[in-house]
């Protein structure tokens, strides 16, 4: 008999702490229709709970997310490549919004790359602690798709519009110390110490007054804000749609994937 396979993310709530964790680590958590309709699910099953510090989001094996399949998308047939994009796309939108909708803090635990659209999840966190090792890359125009997952709603009014600029048109990888400076992470540790500083952020957390905690956290995010933001993810994912079945990308995703 063989075994069932273990669903692509994984939430288990204990003590205060829901801990998402994305489970594709043979595909780096590559960003697919199962692993994002587990996260919007996951999400979903905290909004009616009042007992929670906070959400750790983390992923399995030796990275966060290396961002939208690239093989997913190339063995779809084209005439079925749009929409698998646009329902794609739209349930990254939709799991980006929900995390940063969530009344409590999200914690990101970063390892590995934080490529491609994945970085929404990362951009969604309230604290965000990586390892050396871990870096952060756009892949678009090496690839030929259009940015999404914040990199163009969410990236500039983090670190500024011409270094957003600079990074996506090069395709710069951006290091752990320099995402630090950047404020895209709050803390780079070694690995056997990125549990440690997550937890002291808990401990931390449980001593302060979860009411306020949960209205610092709404206001910084307003509804005209949020509704700003719904519509910058929502023009990434037309413009995405706009490419996602041209001739130069179906080429860019061959070349990419080395076939």
């Amino acid at each position: 008999m063989t075994a069932a396979a273990e669903p692509p993310v994984g939430c288990v709530v204990d003590d205060g702490v829901a801990r998402i964790t994305l489970n594709r680590p043979r595909r780096h958590n590559a960003l697919v229709p199962e692993l994002l309709s587990g996260l919007l699910a996951a999400t979903a099953g905290l909004w009616a709970r009042d007992d929670l510090v906070a959400v750790v989001l983390a992923g399995a094996g030796r990275s966060f997310s290396t961002g939208g399949d690239v093989g997913g998308f190339h063995d779809v047939p084209r005439d079925r490549r749009r929409d698998y994009a646009a329902s794609l796309v739209g349930d990254l939108n939709r799991a980006i919004l929900a995390l940063m909708s969530l009344p409590c803090p999200v914690i990101g635990r970063l390892h590995g790359p934080v490529t491609g659209g994945s970085v929404g999840l990362m951009l969604a966190c309230d604290l965000v602690a990586m390892t050396p090792a871990c870096f952060i890359a756009p892949y678009y125009t090496a690839v030929g798709f259009s940015p999404d997952g914040g990199w163009t709603a969410l990236m500039p009014a983090r670190i500024g519009e011409r270094r957003a600029r600079e990074i996506q048109l090069l395709n710069r990888h951006v290091q752990a110390d320099e995402a630090l400076r950047l404020g895209l992470a709050d803390a780079v540790v070694e690995p056997d110490a990125l549990d440690a500083t997550i937890e002291g952020w808990l401990a931390d957390l449980r001593t302060k007054s979860q009411a306020s905690i949960r209205s610092t956290r709404a206001l910084l995010r307003s509804p005209t804000d949020m509704a700003a933001i719904a519509d910058g993810l929502e023009r990434e994912r037309q413009a995405f749609l706009t490419l996602i079945d041209t001739e130069a990308t179906e080429a860019g995703m061959a070349r990419f994937l080395g076939r």
